[in-house]
């Protein structure tokens, strides 16, 4: 299993800031979650039982580098939250990635794009959920309905709600599927898969028709 990964050149990329607290205070989300909790049922009880956490990073490298510590960072998330989901209450269990910083000529939506494209197709047939919010940006429901702008960009971890996320991968029917079925059974999602960052985003394009992921 790839966590600390045999191959990490690029270790010192993302400088960590804070790790897996519910009460961040290098950045003011407070407010944020609030406004989202109006969006997400799971959000308000998930936030008061103190099971929705942020690890706060900063980006102190190239694009290349900064994306592979960020694939890591949701490696290392998704297995921390996998023997937790069936406990009582872990379906509310959410951890957030926060990358804060700039990278010379890369927006954060490029960024992101790559690390949750590939932790997304690893890790939906155990039944483990990426997102992706870019700071700043609009972000609108599948319906149109607008949500609140991030103050930071992160990648929410937590358990699929299968009868509810398919319909939010509408773009990746067979993704999809496969999250609506999905099941732990304790697998390593590495498997067959290789474990150096850019093998895994060139093995990851086979899962797209036009071999890249979207930024949207």
């Amino acid at each position: 299993m790839l966590i600390d990964g045999a191959s990490r050149p690029t270790a010192g990329a993302l400088r960590l800031i804070e790790a897996g607290t519910s009460r961040p205070s290098s950045i003011d989300i407070s407010g944020y979650v609030r406004r989202m909790a109006a969006h997400c049922p799971y959000l308000a009880p998930s936030v008061t039982r103190g099971l929705t956490t942020w690890t706060v990073y900063r980006a102190e490298g190239g694009a290349d580098a900064v994306e592979a510590e960020l694939f890591h960072a949701g490696v290392r998330a998704a297995e921390w939250l996998r023997p937790l989901v069936r406990r009582a209450h872990g379906f509310l269990r959410c951890e957030n990635i926060v990358v804060l910083g700039e990278v010379p000529g890369v927006r954060h939506r490029e960024l992101l794009a790559w690390p949750h494209w590939a932790l997304k197709h690893l890790y939906g047939p155990v039944g483990i959920m990426f997102g992706k919010f870019y700071a700043g940006e609009e972000e609108r429901t599948r319906t149109g309905e607008r949500i609140p702008v991030a103050p930071v960009s992160f990648l929410p971890v937590r358990a699929a709600i299968r009868r509810r996320d398919p319909q939010f991968l509408r773009a990746t029917p067979d993704l999809a599927a496969t999250l609506a079925a999905a099941d732990d059974d304790g697998r390593d999602v590495f498997d067959g898969a290789p474990d150096d960052w850019k093998e895994i985003r060139t093995w990851t394009q086979r899962f797209h028709p036009l071999g890249k992921p979207s930024t949207g």
